[in-house]
């Protein structure tokens, strides 16, 4: 049994083959954070466009444009509420009372979200 795990028997290491194409590499994680209104659209894969939200400060409830007050909660990460970061499944508070967030705004470019009871 070879304990030498990726390495050769003559003790030399295996060189990868090639680099990590374009759709390989991890793009830098985007955020969606409380203020004034903020988009960035970048190009991805086959030639199309992709708007990312960075600042928002309304929410669509029903066709309508609510201001959010705070981020009260944030059930993935409870520290992501503290720095007033938005994602899906957030809780936000807004001047009809709490609202979900229902959509991924980094991926949408827009906010959408349902009374929360």
């Amino acid at each position: 049994m070879v304990t030498n795990k990726g390495k050769k028997i003559s003790g030399g290491r295996y060189i990868k083959q090639r680099k990590k194409k374009k759709y390989e590499i991890t793009g830098q994680r985007t955020i969606t954070k409380l203020g004034n209104t903020k988009r960035k659209t970048i190009k991805t894969r086959g030639g199309n466009k992709k708007t990312i939200l960075l600042m928002e400060k309304f929410v669509n409830i029903n066709g309508k444009r609510i201001e959010i007050k705070n981020v009260l909660e944030t059930p993935s990460n409870k520290f992501l509420a503290r720095q007033n970061i938005i994602t899906k499944g957030t809780i936000v508070d807004t001047q009809l009372g709490k609202v979900k967030i229902t959509n991924r705004p980094t991926q949408e470019g827009i906010l959408n979200g349902v009374l929360f009871k």
